[in-house]
Parts: C-alpha cells; sequence; structure tokens
C-alpha cells in the first residue's frame, strides 16, 4: 500500500503551475540542439509571440506620437511637391482622407509601422534566435556577429528608401501635362501603403548580405556559387529594382539595385576567404611542427 508524502502534495501544484506557464518560455533542445516536430512548433510559436508582443508595445507608444510621426510619413510628398511647383507654379496638388475612419485608420497604420521599424532588434534577434540552437558553437558566435550586422543593415536600407521616395513621387507626378487644369489627389492612406512597401523592400534586400555570409559560414553556400551566379543576381538586383520598386522609375530601381551589386559582391569576397580559410584548416596539418625555435 503506498502512502502519500507531503512532498508528493507540494510538488504536485508546482509541476502542474509549470506546465501551465511552460508556453511562455522557448522549448530547449537536445544535443547539437535537435528538438521534435512539436518543440519546433511550440519554439516557432514562441519567437512569433515575442515578437508581436514588442511590435505591439512599440506601436502603443508610437501612436500616442501620432501627430509628429505623421509629418515625418508626409516628408517625402513635401519635399516631391516643392520640388514640382518649383518647376511649375500652376500645378495643383491636394492631400486627401476619405470616409469617416480614415483619420483613425492613418493613424493607426502610421503607428504600427514605425512599430515594426522600432522593434527590429527584438524581431531579428528572435529570428536568428530560431536558428541558432541547430547550430554549433563556433556558428552560433557568428549567428551573433551577422545579428548586430543585420540590424544597421536593415536601418540603412530602409532609410535609402525613405530618401529616394521624393525623387520616385516627383518623376512620377511631372508626368501630368501642364496648363490642363488637371490636379493630382494623393489618397493618404494609399500614399501610406507605397512608402511602407518601398521602406520595407529597401531594409530586407539590405539583408542579402546577411544571408549569404551566413549560408556560407554554416556550410550551405560556396563561394563559387556566388560567383557563378554572379551576373543573373546583378540582373535579378535591376528586375528586383524595376518592378518590386512600387514608385516604378529609374532612379528608385538604380538605388536599390546598386547598394545589392556592391553587397553581393563583398559578401562574395567574405566568402572566398572564409572558403579559402576552410580549406587550408581541414588539410589536417598541425603548424607547431613548423615552427622554429630560434632560442
Amino acid at each position: 500500500m503506498s502512502v502519500d508524502t507531503g512532498k508528493d502534495v507540494a510538488q504536485a501544484p508546482e509541476q502542474q503551475k509549470t506546465g501551465r506557464l511552460s508556453w511562455l518560455r522557448a522549448p530547449k533542445g537536445g544535443e547539437g540542439g535537435t528538438m521534435s516536430l512539436i518543440d519546433h512548433l511550440k519554439e516557432l510559436r514562441y519567437r512569433v509571440v515575442v515578437s508581436l508582443v514588442a511590435i505591439v508595445i512599440t506601436s502603443s507608444v508610437a501612436f500616442v506620437f501620432y501627430r509628429p510621426l505623421v509629418e515625418v510619413v508626409m516628408w517625402p510628398y513635401h519635399q516631391a511637391s516643392a520640388s514640382i511647383l518649383a518647376k511649375n507654379p500652376s500645378a495643383h496638388l491636394q492631400v486627401v482622407n476619405t470616409g469617416v475612419t480614415a483619420p483613425f485608420v492613418l493613424n493607426l497604420r502610421i503607428a504600427m509601422v514605425v512599430g515594426l521599424i522600432a522593434a527590429c532588434p527584438i524581431w531579428l534577434y528572435q529570428l536568428w534566435a530560431f536558428i541558432v540552437p541547430g547550430l554549433v558553437a563556433r556558428e552560433k558566435r557568428w549567428a551573433i556577429r551577422f545579428l548586430a550586422s543585420s540590424i544597421p543593415l536593415f536601418l540603412m536600407g530602409a532609410a535609402l528608401g525613405y530618401w529616394v521616395m521624393p525623387k520616385g513621387i516627383s518623376m512620377m507626378l511631372n508626368f501630368t501635362p501642364n496648363g490642363m487644369g488637371i490636379t493630382n489627389l494623393l489618397d493618404m492612406n494609399a500614399f501610406l501603403a507605397l512608402e511602407l512597401r518601398l521602406v520595407l523592400l529597401f531594409g530586407a534586400s539590405f539583408l542579402l548580405p546577411v544571408v549569404l555570409v551566413i549560408l556560407n559560414m554554416v556550410g550551405v553556400l560556396k563561394a563559387t556559387q556566388l560567383a557563378g551566379a554572379r551576373k543573373w543576381a546583378i540582373f535579378g538586383f535591376f528586375v528586383l529594382g524595376a518592378f518590386a520598386n512600387p514608385a516604378g522609375d529609374p532612379i528608385s530601381m538604380c538605388a536599390l539595385a546598386l547598394p545589392l551589386t556592391v553587397m553581393y559582391l563583398v559578401a562574395e569576397m567574405i566568402c572566398r576567404a572564409h572558403d579559402r580559410k576552410t580549406r587550408v584548416d581541414d588539410m589536417g596539418i598541425d603548424s607547431d611542427e613548423f615552427k622554429i625555435d630560434v632560442d
């Protein structure tokens, strides 16, 4: 006959509490970072929840400052309209907000855009943390280094997209015939969607070298493969700039394609140096055997 001890009774609520709150923690992998499919799905859920919570918090803070943020969002349009009016003072440009709920939706969307960008260190970290359990210790160190480089690269790309947008708007609106009384109406929510796509496109594109180099570090991609695909990659960058760029103008296309080309070449050089070092290390030669003792 078994007798229940107080120790067992005391441990039961604690174990039950741990089980209920286990979803708040990422599951730990086994040897070498191995996980079951269920654990991978649980970890993915954890990473997504943490990222969404961070975005909600930063968006809530941004919503409080929506008025200066609207001015920031409208800066590309004001720059473009000033350039157009300087060349054609008779041009008719007007910004409109259609619908009763449009102002609130606009402020909400602006806060979400700002919150998404402000929370990029957190969701980029969660992205890398989802990959890290499957990496060895040396590869984890590389992942941390590339996480530190991916954040400024994403922000640089987003800033470049924000900077080139006035030039794209000005070029497209300059096609309006002069002296015909045509008014260009700009819907605020449509303009925000255009700006969001352009900024995120530039930001995400600037992460390309980080992805290429880390794939090389983990042995998935070789520098010779990058060299073989170089001309097609450069062609693809210009195609991406021409078709995926919402502005659709040559200035924005080159502003996206040229930095991507340079970063692709830099990533190729880094991968070539890493492959050369890896080949030397894999030869199995002990460098200590060739040291000369001069004492």
